[in-house]
């Protein structure tokens, strides 16, 4: 790859590596329980699509975190890598693994019934509840 939109990520250690074909600024958050107790606070992603190249994948440790999707951390250093869809390949990826990006914009707040009262953002987004995400991801699974 050498596309001049082509982002690159690596983890705390530098042990793992990703190249990201193309980033899209328009970033979520999630609040769901487990994204809270995965990261100590909701999970900011951008969305990455299906064309990242992970290298060093042998520090990449990967759980299966609910019917729909998996999530990716360094083996080394614990940084959070990913959020993958398990249907399409999709990778999300945590909008701090690309400090570079220009034109961020917060567009959706996922789980937001799950949302702890003392998380408020100031931007309006579209939201959607624990219900609604299930539904909307029961025919992925």
């Amino acid at each position: 790859m050498s596309d001049s939109h082509e982002k690159v990520a690596k983890c705390l250690c530098g042990a793992v590596k990703m190249t990201v074909a193309a980033v899209d600024p328009k970033f979520t958050v999630c609040h769901c329980d487990t994204c809270r107790t995965w990261g100590g606070g909701p999970f900011f992603a951008v969305q990455c699509g299906t064309e990242v190249t992970i290298e060093s994948d042998k520090s990449v440790k990967e759980y299966d975190s609910s019917p729909w999707a998996s999530r990716g951390f360094c083996s080394e250093c614990g940084t959070h890598l990913f959020y993958r869809l398990k249907k399409t390949g999709s990778y999300n990826m945590p909008v701090g693994l690309f400090p570079q990006l220009e034109g961020l914009v917060m567009n959706m707040q996922y789980f937001s019934d799950q949302r702890p009262e003392y998380n408020c953002f100031s931007n309006q987004t579209a939201e959607m509840t624990e219900a609604e995400i299930k539904a909307y991801f029961a025919s992925q699974v």
